[in-house]
């Protein structure tokens, strides 16, 4: 499942993913990871969490973060959930790019039985493919 979380910057977003997060992995079997673009919330999170930068990283496109996670999910099998804090801040691209990275990422939740929760200010318009996985 993915899910997608859209509003204004400023608007709490990632106060309810962090808070989704520690929630969830008080009942979760699996393991959880939770993606950010710099180190703000690492303490504010479980610490059973596994907690990544994506500064530490490089990563410049949607097609580099979708590796990013394909080698995250292959390095552990027993991922239940990926929290994606900031979309836009983690990586760059228009709206082809992003519907792109969403079709991707559908097929992986699916094969791998992910849930996949995103963080996407709605600075810009969505694509209507994104629009479906919205709160």
């Amino acid at each position: 499942m993915i899910q997608v979380f859209c509003n204004k910057r400023g608007s709490g977003k990632t106060k309810n993913l962090i808070n989704l997060a520690n929630t969830n992995v008080l009942t979760e079997k699996g393991n959880s990871v939770y993606i950010d673009d710099d180190n703000r919330p690492m303490l504010q999170l479980d610490k059973k969490i596994r907690f990544i930068s994506t500064q530490d990283f490089l990563l410049r496109d949607y097609e580099g973060l979708y590796g990013f996670l394909c080698g995250i999910i292959s390095e552990d099998y027993d991922i239940e959930n990926i929290y994606i804090d900031g979309l836009s801040n983690i990586v760059d691209g228009n709206a082809e790019e992003v519907a792109r990275l969403f079709f991707k990422l559908d097929d992986i939740v699916d094969r791998f039985g992910i849930n996949v929760y995103i963080n996407v200010n709605d600075d810009n318009e969505m694509p209507d493919l994104i629009k479906k996985y919205t709160a």
